[in-house]
């Protein structure tokens, strides 16, 4: 190589080396191009309709905040309230789980019954990870500290993308060389649309989930129906993992009435969850973004191992964005052009 082949070189291993250092950062402003994204559909909209884009700034920034003091002023209050039952009510059932597991041991051979750990052995072998976790009060008392200032810092990123958010798209345009930049702008465009489907489904899918959650559990006669339903709408956000939480609340509660109700828990949200991956997904894109769950899991697990807490709630968006990436970069313009030299 030569020296100007070295130099390039060098600086994107440096930028890669800042970007490593300042990950934390950089998932902030993913967070905000993410919302940013999303309300810039609605300021379109505004638009369309004869409104000023700085109109449609304050209007579409207006309805998220008041959607989100809605969300705190209406729903949060009852959640509360009935948080703490739920908890008890869940502590209650699991115990009365192992209780009917021991007994289906014992009756298959009442030898077994006595490597299977109780309530009490189950509790001390997890007060070494309470006790870890308590001694870490002061750190998370520092971290929630920080939870303000990060989202102010969210939320003037966000308003300073939104206002006016074609020289951040120039600016990234002309970080690749001037042939490449066609390029980069119809991938940025596949981006947005694979965005605005992928919102337009989440938000779908929490209302439609939280529903139909909540007409089950109340049918079924479970207690704290509301606080489920609201839980199992909140991680329908999450894929894979949010489902497998949702269930373990109502079926520990309907465990403590009766074994068959808390099956039939099981396949009440096995059923929302199929209605979920096979119709509500089709039928609100229309152009549906389509993910194999191997690469949604993995995505889960690299983005929260580089960006933490916050990388694993974005990594569906970014896994979106990351396939239209590799389809686009790696294998159009690399992989399928590659041939065997004669």
């Amino acid at each position: 190589m030569n020296f100007s082949q070295w130099l390039g070189f060098i600086v994107i291993a440096v930028s890669l080396h800042i970007l490593w250092q300042i990950r934390q950062l950089l998932s902030l402003f993913l967070a905000a191009v993410v919302i940013a994204n999303g309300l810039n559909h609605l300021v379109k909209w505004f638009q369309d309709k004869g409104i000023r884009r700085s109109y449609g700034v304050f209007l579409s920034t207006g309805i998220l905040l008041a959607t989100i003091a809605g969300f705190f002023w209406v729903i949060v209050p009852p959640f509360t309230n009935q948080f703490p039952e739920l908890i008890k009510l869940v502590s209650q059932g699991i115990e009365q789980l192992i209780i009917s597991l021991r007994k289906f041991i014992s009756k298959l051979d009442p030898e077994w019954i006595i490597d299977f750990p109780n309530t009490q052995e189950l509790t001390q072998q997890l007060r070494p990870l309470v006790n870890q976790i308590a001694g870490q009060g002061l750190s998370v008392f520092y971290n929630t500290l920080a939870i303000p200032l990060s989202l102010l810092l969210l939320l003037a990123l966000t308003l300073m993308l939104l206002t006016n958010p074609k020289p951040y798209r120039q600016g990234f345009i002309r970080l690749f060389p001037s042939f490449y930049r066609k390029k980069i702008d119809n991938i940025l465009c596949q981006c947005d649309e694979a965005l605005q489907g992928w919102l337009i489904c989440v938000l779908f899918d929490i209302l439609v989930i939280a529903l139909l959650s909540f007409l089950g559990l109340l049918i079924l006669g479970i207690p704290l129906a509301l606080s489920q339903a609201m839980l199992a709408g909140s991680l329908a956000f999450i894929p894979n993992i949010g489902f497998v939480l949702s269930v373990v609340p109502p079926v520990a509660i309907a465990l403590l009435e009766s074994p068959w109700k808390s099956i039939i828990v099981i396949i009440l949200y096995i059923s929302i969850h199929q209605i979920q991956i096979h119709f509500l997904d089709s039928l609100v894109i229309r152009k549906k973004t389509s993910l194999l769950p191997a690469f949604i899991l993995l995505s889960q697990l690299f983005f929260t191992i580089i960006f933490g807490i916050l990388g694993f709630f974005l990594a569906l968006p970014l896994a979106v964005v990351s396939k239209v990436w590799l389809k686009e970069i790696l294998v159009a313009d690399i992989l399928d052009l590659w041939q065997d030299k004669p």
